[in-house]
């Protein structure tokens, strides 16, 4: 099975072509062989690339551990370039289909391949049974969780899979590895949650490090982030533009006044390779 590695802001994930490839008999399976970085390629996880009946390709996305989740907003973005390099849809302008609906992508080009891309991430999810969380709030903002021994104050929201925001005055390791785990699998999260530590640098510019359900601390999480901004705006710490800093680089981002979030960054490809099938 032909597969790409391919990174946006450092959260890297493998690729197959489910245009011209069989998808794989047991995906979660292969989603944690293959994201294994010892004994695999080494990912956060593992997308499908394949048809849609509504869209110009459907992206399916499986975390490390097999999981499966709705969406990942890096991870769209080098769909997108995928797509548009590998002539499946020569179009500047895509419809990507993914389990939080179809979204809009805008490309950066030059000489022929997409290097930058703009997402249309949608409406967040502020109704706090759809985020889902049982803890208080539409959405719950500056709202109390006792977890790993410390009483946090977090917000939570969703861009069509959940997040738990803090705001932090310092990011270590001892906040994400420490806390992060206990808060993605709290029982106020029925379907785990992806935990962000936040630092405001100021208005208009914030650091973040991200446990991601399902797949521990990565470089990057592109919903993750556009969840940052929707709580940092709700809790009156930040502008609706922000320039987020990650590890693995950084993301433009704007809750515009139409209440649709818009993400801007990297997609790049690293290489490719053939994967063992039984």
């Amino acid at each position: 099975m032909r597969f790409t590695k391919m990174h946006g802001a450092g959260n890297d994930y493998v690729y197959v072509n489910c245009f011209d490839e069989q998808p794989p008999a047991d995906i979660a399976a292969t989603a944690i062989a293959m994201s294994d970085r010892h004994k695999g390629i080494g990912a956060d996880g593992l997308i499908l690339i394949c048809p849609s009946e509504q869209a110009d390709a459907r992206m399916r996305m499986f975390n490390a551990d097999g999981s499966e989740s709705e969406m990942c907003g890096n991870g769209i973005r080098c769909v997108a370039k995928y797509v548009y390099d590998h002539g499946i849809c020569a179009q500047e302008n895509l419809k990507i289909e993914t389990g939080n609906g179809v979204l809009d992508l805008k490309l950066e080009v030059s000489g022929g391949i997409a290097n930058r891309v703009r997402v249309n991430m949608g409406r967040p999810i502020l109704k706090s049974s759809e985020i889902p969380t049982t803890l208080a709030g539409d959405p719950p903002v500056n709202v109390p969780l006792h977890v790993a021994g410390r009483d946090l104050m977090v917000t939570c929201v969703s861009m069509g899979n959940p997040h738990c925001i803090t705001f932090i005055d310092e990011l270590s390791d001892e906040w994400v590895h420490g806390v992060g785990p206990d808060i993605e699998n709290h029982p106020a999260f029925p379907n785990r949650v992806n935990a962000e530590f936040i630092q405001v640098v100021s208005p208009s510019e914030i650091n973040m490090r991200v446990w991601e359900r399902g797949s521990g601390e990565t470089q990057a999480c592109g919903t993750g982030a556009c969840a940052s901004l929707l709580a940092g705006v709700l809790a009156g710490l930040t502008e609706r533009r922000v320039l987020c800093h990650l590890l693995g680089g950084d993301l433009e981002l704007e809750w515009s006044e139409t209440d649709e979030v818009f993400m801007t960054g990297e997609a790049v490809e690293v290489f490719h390779g053939k994967w063992p099938v039984a």
